[in-house]
C-alpha cells in the first residue's frame, strides 16, 4: 500500500517539476515580439490592402471576360478572343502605350564634368532602386532608354556596361519614360520623385536626375525582344 502511495507521489512530483521547468524555460526564452513602430506596421498594412485591391480588380476583370464568353454566340467569340489577346499583350508590355506620365532625364552633372571628374557607367543598383521606387509610386509602364520594362527584365552589369534587357544603355544623357493610369497619378508621381532622395543619390554618382512636368500624352514603346518562359509549353492540337 505504502509502495503504491510513494509511486503516486513520485509521479505527481515529476509532473509538477516538469511544469515548473517548462514555465521557467518560457520565461527565459519568450516568443519573439514584433518591435516595429506603428507607422511601419501601418505602411505594410497599406501595401497589403493595395495588393488585395489589385487582386480583386483582376478577379472582376476575369469574371467579366468569362461572362461575355458565356453570353456570346459563336459568331462573336472570335472578337472577344481578339480583345482578350490584345489586353494580355498590353499587360505583358508587347504593345505601345500612349497616356499620361512623367519623363526623367539622366545626364552627367555639368559642373562635375567641368571640374574634370570622370563620369563612370551608371550603377545597375541605383537604376534598380529607382525602378522599384517608381512602381511603388504606382507607375503603370516604364521604359529606360527605349527599353520597355517587363516581368523578365534584368538590369545588370555586362562587361563593364550597364544593360537593360541585355541591351547596353546609351552614354548619358538618356531618358526614362514613366507611364501612369491618369494625369492625377502622373502629378503624384512627379511630387513623389521630387520629394525622394534619388536626386541626391544620382548626384553622388556624378549624374543629374531631372524630372520634367507631367504630360497628358507620353508614348511608352513596346518590348521588342522575344519573351522567354521556363514553365509553359505549347500543347498539341486536341489536348
Amino acid at each position: 500500500m505504502k509502495k503504491n502511495m510513494y509511486t503516486r507521489i513520485t509521479i505527481v512530483l515529476f509532473i509538477i517539476g516538469l511544469m515548473i521547468a517548462v514555465q521557467y524555460n518560457t520565461i527565459q526564452k519568450p516568443a519573439e515580439r514584433d518591435t516595429r513602430d506603428i507607422w511601419a506596421i501601418r505602411e505594410e498594412l497599406a501595401e497589403e490592402k493595395k495588393r488585395h485591391s489589385t487582386l480583386l480588380a483582376d478577379i472582376r476583370s476575369l469574371n467579366d471576360v468569362v461572362g461575355r464568353y458565356e453570353q456570346s454566340e459563336k459568331t462573336n467569340l472570335q472578337s472577344i478572343l481578339n480583345e482578350t489577346l490584345d489586353r494580355l499583350k498590353q499587360q505583358a508590355g508587347l504593345t505601345d502605350v500612349i497616356g499620361p506620365g512623367v519623363i526623367l532625364r539622366v545626364a552627367p552633372a555639368p559642373e562635375l564634368v567641368a571640374m574634370g571628374y570622370n563620369i563612370e557607367e551608371i550603377s545597375p543598383d541605383l537604376l534598380t532602386q529607382l525602378l522599384n521606387a517608381l512602381f511603388k509610386y504606382d507607375a503603370a509602364n516604364v521604359a529606360i532608354d527605349g527599353n520597355r520594362i517587363v516581368h523578365t527584365t534584368a538590369i545588370r552589369d555586362i562587361n563593364g556596361q550597364t544593360t537593360v534587357n541585355s541591351v547596353p544603355l546609351s552614354s548619358p544623357p538618356f531618358e526614362i519614360y514613366v507611364g501612369t493610369t491618369s494625369f492625377k497619378e502622373a502629378q503624384k508621381m512627379y511630387s513623389s520623385i521630387q520629394a525622394s532622395t534619388f536626386i541626391d543619390s544620382f548626384y553622388l554618382d556624378n549624374f543629374n536626375l531631372v524630372i520634367e512636368e507631367p504630360t497628358e500624352y507620353l508614348t511608352i514603346p513596346a518590348f521588342n525582344h522575344p519573351l522567354t518562359n521556363d514553365y509553359l509549353t505549347e500543347g498539341k492540337k486536341g489536348d
